[in-house]
């Protein structure tokens, strides 16, 4: 029986997880994403600023029997954003869809946020979107789909953080204009956003903000795993979500509903 995937080639820029210091520290979205795209049959490209990072999520993705490349790239850089998507094309011979994992959050509440922690935040979670979305799209095959990682905080307030917020909820609107343009090829664009996610990431948002750990998320009152956001996205990218375009789904076990 062949994956859902077999035969693309998929580029995952954010595809590592942040070190941790905690020997049983879960798995990060972008490696889940990349290592279930190669479990589906995807030749994968594994993007990320942290090569380390990078080489292991590669090393996941071929233990599962797919092919794997690394690509080291800063997408706050707009050359950077060009190559990767460049290196990929003539790596894996080809690109048929996108996941876009990066983001940061810095400031907190509208007084104690600097605009050059604004700029920042901007800078990687939509600009650097917008360049990955820009480089990739006249280069992907038709029938491709790009999947951008957004947050229940660009549907509902909840973080504090008005750069993070405001830059999540800034990726629905970008997401609408690249499925209009992408569908004169029959290439999908949609937005996938996790709520709370017990990652290396989350657990370290979680110390900064205790009260994190306790949100009364209405299915099942627990925080997901990576592997549960990672399933929503390798179906966007598959032929099973072929009339799913310019879309946002939620993986937050209800929370946006609260």
């Amino acid at each position: 029986m062949t994956g859902r995937l077999e035969g693309r080639r998929i580029l995952v820029v954010g595809a590592g997880t942040r070190p941790s210091k905690d020997p049983d520290a879960p798995i990060g979205n972008g490696r889940a994403i990349s290592v279930l795209a190669g479990r589906e049959g995807a030749v994968v490209a594994c993007a990320d600023v942290d090569r380390d990072a990078a080489e292991q999520t590669a090393a996941l993705v071929r233990a599962e029997g797919a092919q794997a490349q690394v690509i080291v790239a800063d997408v706050t850089l707009e050359e950077d954003c060009a190559r990767i998507v460049d290196e990929a094309v003539r790596g894996v011979g080809g690109l048929d869809g996108l996941v876009c994992n990066v983001g940061i959050g810095l400031g907190r509440g509208l007084a104690d946020t600097s605009v050059e922690e604004w700029d920042a935040v901007h800078a990687v979670n939509v600009r650097g979107h917008f360049l990955l979305c820009r480089a990739a799209l006249p280069v992907m095959d038709e029938g491709g789909a790009i999947v951008l990682i957004s947050s229940v905080a660009g549907l509902k307030p909840g973080t504090r953080i008005p750069a993070y917020d405001t830059t999540k909820a800034a990726l629905a609107g970008l997401n609408r204009h690249v499925a209009f343009e992408g569908a004169r090829r029959s290439i999908r664009s949609n937005v996938v956003a996790p709520g709370l996610i017990d990652t290396p990431l989350g657990r370290r948002a979680t110390e900064g903000r205790p009260g994190r750990d306790r949100v009364p998320v209405p299915l099942g009152h627990r925080q997901a795993t990576a592997w549960e956001v990672a399933a929503p996205v390798v179906f966007l990218l598959s032929n099973d979500a072929s009339y799913v375009t310019g879309q946002i789904l939620a993986v937050d076990g209800g929370l946006s509903t609260l």
